[in-house]
């Protein structure tokens, strides 16, 4: 009877020394780099230089079990070719199934609000360390022309990510298109609990859903050339 008893104490204690609690409060910074080469094709590339192919921006992103904010991370250094990339805070709500988004388009800074963004992913087997934490790829088919990549943790439970992505088994701590003209990838990971602050955006007297913004838009830029793909950029994949 003592030897069973030792044995499950012991059974006890080497459970207790492997098994990582599951995370549901955390801080997450993310480096994304974009390869404005990619973005800006043809004669749009004759401004750019060399050294200015990859442009790197920092994300925050608060997450608790009810709800994620990502959102820029502040600075007061100068950037270089700011316009050259969009900079979005989204506040994804799981409770009410509800997000927020704050988006700058044509020098304006837009205030929108949507369900919560459903996509059809694909959980591979595939794996990669990501800021110290084993993460399993995932792949989303956004339209003909476009597949995204997305390396999620089953140690952090929020079902949430970068911009508008959700909807694994876990948080995205890297995401990426196909091509790699864009890449998120979390730098580090804190374990705190976020402040109410973090998810108090600024108000705004017009907010506009983002069925109302695309039909005012289509009826001012319908006709552009350009008017689709930015359509579905904006708003089909990010």
């Amino acid at each position: 009877m003592i030897l069973i008893r030792r044995y499950i104490l012991l059974l006890l204690l080497c459970f207790a020394f492997t098994y990582k609690a599951q995370i549901t409060n955390a801080k997450i910074t993310f480096e994304r780099k974009t390869n404005l080469f990619k973005k800006f094709k043809g004669d749009n590339q004759r401004w750019l230089k060399e050294e200015d192919k990859i442009k790197i921006d920092y994300f925050e992103l608060f997450v608790t079990d009810t709800a994620s904010v990502f959102k820029p991370q502040e600075s007061e250094l100068k950037e270089n070719l700011s316009w050259a990339t969009s900079k979005n805070t989204v506040l994804q709500n799981f409770n009410l199934n509800t997000r927020y988004l704050i988006k700058t388009m044509w020098g304006e800074e837009l205030h929108l609000t949507d369900s919560l963004f459903k996509r059809q992913w694909q959980i591979t087997e595939s794996s990669r360390k990501i800021a110290g934490y084993t993460c399993r790829k995932a792949v989303w088919q956004a339209n003909d022309s476009t597949r995204i990549y997305a390396w999620f943790s089953y140690d952090i439970i929020p079902s949430t990510g970068p911009e508008s992505f959700n909807g694994l088994p876990g948080t995205i701590l890297g995401l990426a298109t196909e091509d790699g003209g864009v890449v998120y990838f979390a730098k580090k990971v804190e374990v705190i609990n976020p402040v109410p602050a973090n998810f108090v955006l600024p108000k705004k007297k017009k907010i506009y859903t983002i069925p109302e913004l695309k039909a005012q838009m289509e009826k001012q830029y319908g006709k552009e050339k350009w008017f689709k793909s930015m359509i579905n950029e904006q708003f089909g994949i990010w």
